[in-house]
């Protein structure tokens, strides 16, 4: 059988991959070749030589990014902080930005003794799967409300449970509701929200636009529908002194601190960037009592 350098075929890769309008070419060339070959990218080096049926396998994998399939969809899954993720079509996939809202949550409940903490509009379960490795002390729950994107919370709750995870408790529920989780009333240490927040009719990169679900995209015409709601939960929810954090849309910038400030129940709000100073997402506290 004819075997063929693999190195040729990620060069090849990453110029369709670049013709197509892919971010990151290279990495998402050398990504697929790992995955294929079944070895970790950083040691492509030492695979040489492929097969042909590997081969055919890899650019059949090109072919579809290139179309611009979720690179995480084609690998199956995606790596959000100390955790990886399985996700595909019917669930959002959890951007690194992200884990900039989990280190600021983890860093908030440092202090805290067996903290309780929310994730709403979870999705995959990211944000509260991050907090449950890095903190097994943590009693966490999840909220979603879309069918298939709660099963796939499910599904990366319970793996990461049989590999000796602490468990998470997932809702099916909407943020919405009136009376959300009313037995954790008051009780919250943190609460974190990656809620759909682009405003209705944004342009969005393909790879959202056609694999995204649209429910965990956009937020109503101003992107701030569903935070509405998130912040209401939120005032009911935390503990005097809970930490409250919710990713927005860079055009937020004024508007959703404005929002958290017009909350009686909320202070100490704060503005925080992602790495390429891009506004991010906000932060404020549960007022504390008093007494307190």
């Amino acid at each position: 059988m004819t075997r063929h350098p693999l190195r040729s075929a990620v060069r090849e890769a990453e110029n369709v991959l670049a013709s197509a309008g892919v971010a990151s070419p290279r990495v998402d060339a050398e990504l697929l070749a790992a995955h294929v070959v079944g070895v970790p990218r950083g040691r492509l080096i030492m695979v040489p030589l492929v097969d042909e049926p590997v081969l055919e396998r890899y650019r059949e994998l090109v072919e579809r990014r290139a179309a611009r399939e979720p690179l995480q969809h084609l690998l199956g899954t995606a790596v959000f902080g100390p955790v990886t993720l399985a996700v595909g079509p019917g669930v959002f996939t959890p951007r690194p930005e992200t884990e900039l809202l989990l280190e600021w949550g983890l860093k908030t409940i440092a202090d805290v003794t067996t903290p309780l903490v929310v994730d709403l509009c979870t999705g995959s379960g990211a944000l509260a799967l991050g907090v449950a490795a890095a903190r097994p002390d943590a009693t966490v729950h999840a909220v979603e409300v879309d069918p298939a994107a709660f099963a796939w919370a499910r599904r990366n709750v319970e793996t990461h449970v049989a590999a000796g995870g602490t468990p998470v408790t997932v809702h099916a529920a909407d943020v919405r509701e009136a009376d959300l989780l009313p037995e954790l009333r008051t009780r919250v240490d943190l609460l974190l929200c990656n809620p759909p927040y682009v405003p209705d009719g944004t342009p969005v990169p393909p790879e959202v636009a056609d694999w995204d679900p649209p429910g965990a995209v956009f937020g109503g015409p101003d992107g701030l529908e569903i935070i509405r709601a998130v912040v209401t939960a939120a005032s009911a929810l935390l503990r005097p002194g809970g930490a409250l954090g919710i990713e927005h849309d860079d055009t937020h910038a004024d508007a959703m601190p404005d929002l958290l400030r017009g909350c009686p129940a909320l202070a100490d709000v704060e503005e925080h960037a992602d790495l390429a100073g891009r506004p991010r997402f906000a932060t404020a506290h549960r007022i504390r009592s008093a007494a307190s």
